[in-house]
């Protein structure tokens, strides 16, 4: 993925976040596990994108 598409990307999905944040009304611990999660999210996708995670599927639970 070319970097101009990964800022683009990041930029999209900092945008969306704010614009929930900001005009979405809910209750405060609801929006701080909402940030929480997509940051977690957007990191794990940039290591995979960048290669630096060989990703989920190599994580196996049960036999």
């Amino acid at each position: 993925m070319p970097l101009v598409n990964l800022v683009v990307a990041l930029i999209v999905v900092g945008v969306a976040l704010w614009l929930v944040n900001r005009y979405i009304p809910m209750a405060s611990s609801i929006k701080s596990i909402l940030n929480a999660v997509v940051v977690v999210c957007v990191v794990v996708w940039v290591l995979q994108v960048a290669g630096l995670w060989g990703g989920l599927s190599a994580f196996h639970i049960g036999r």
